[in-house]
């Protein structure tokens, strides 16, 4: 299990990098008034559009294979097992599985780095505890990952048309009503939610306890992913805006652990999409039964004008 909240084994959950997490933290304990809100607000949205513009981010994802036991050739030709786009060399070399691990062999007269150096044959270290091997040929860049569903290989071109045409992201108007105090419901002994994903296999995550909160005057909760003490807790939720105003399915949020009093903030003005709105090519949770919400949640971001169907 990783050690951020949310992102267990092979979860596609937070969408930035965990130095953007601690910002968001800090910058939300330092805040006591509407604009000082709103301009938290608005530097974690730069940082949002950064972390979205880089070369390594979502945008740029451009395959995501998934393997079985056995030897799979890949390259851009149509006989490989394994197809890249057009334009990287018709056969690159070949991937093989054994024992629940990836080794990569590169065809002679082909050259594949790692960390700047030529490989001709590597073990692939997937994502499931950590950095995973990041390999490179001219503009593409591709690792394993390893998720319920199995070991795959996901594929990255910094050159990637969805990346070089992104223009942003359409959000609700910010509004500080939508800084919804509540508290913290835990678990003892914390739960185990089984979290659905797109990818039609669910993910186990630890479940600490539930974010209870009104909207209108009605009680809500939302069951939050994590472990007791972390600094914050992550939710997949979805709600009535989910299709016709945002993603399909379902929004990501942070919250930041509760007080010693139990008390805590959901801050749905920064609601944001999962991967899954930009690419075909993540594997992202979808939003349990029980944190599908009955009610609008008007904040944060809309569905992004390009999505992926």
């Amino acid at each position: 299990m990783r050690s951020l909240p949310g992102q267990g084994r092979g979860s596609e959950s937070p969408a930035f990098p965990l130095l953007l997490l601690l910002s968001a933290l800090l910058t939300s304990c330092s805040v006591s008034s509407p604009d000082s809100y709103r301009a938290a607000w608005e530097a974690w949205r730069a940082d949002r559009l950064e972390s979205l513009r880089r070369p390594d981010g979502w945008l740029a994802l451009a395959g995501l294979y998934w393997l079985d036991d056995g030897e799979h050739a890949f390259g851009s030709d149509a006989s490989n097992a394994v197809v890249f786009p057009p334009g990287a060399p018709a056969r690159l070399g070949t991937f093989v599985v054994r024992d629940g691990s990836v080794t990569m062999r590169v065809e002679p007269g082909v050259t594949v780095t790692e960390a700047g150096e030529p490989v001709s044959e590597i073990v692939l270290v997937d994502d499931a505890d950590g950095a995973p091997t990041v390999v490179e040929h001219g503009s593409l860049s591709w690792h394993a990952i390893r998720r319920s569903r199995g070991i795959g290989i996901r594929l990255r071109d910094r050159e990637s048309p969805v990346l070089a045409q992104f223009d942003g992201i359409e959000t609700y108007p910010f509004d500080p009503a939508w800084r919804v105090e509540g508290r913290f419901e835990p678990y003892d002994p914390p739960r185990t939610l089984p979290v659905p994903s797109i990818t039609g296999v669910a993910e186990e995550e630890t479940a600490p306890g539930a974010a209870v909160f009104a909207v209108g005057g009605t009680e809500y909760r939302l069951d939050v992913t994590g472990r007791p003490g972390d600094a914050a807790f992550f939710v997949v939720f979805g709600d009535a805006t989910n299709g016709p105003d945002t993603y399909g399915g379902g929004r990501f949020l942070w919250i930041d652990a509760p007080d010693d009093r139990g008390r805590l903030v959901l801050d749905f003005n920064r609601a944001y999409n999962p991967p899954c709105v930009f690419t075909p090519y993540a594997t992202c949770p979808l939003p349990p039964p029980q944190n599908r919400l009955p009610v609008r949640i008007e904040a944060g971001e809309k569905t992004w004008g390009g999505a992926h169907h």
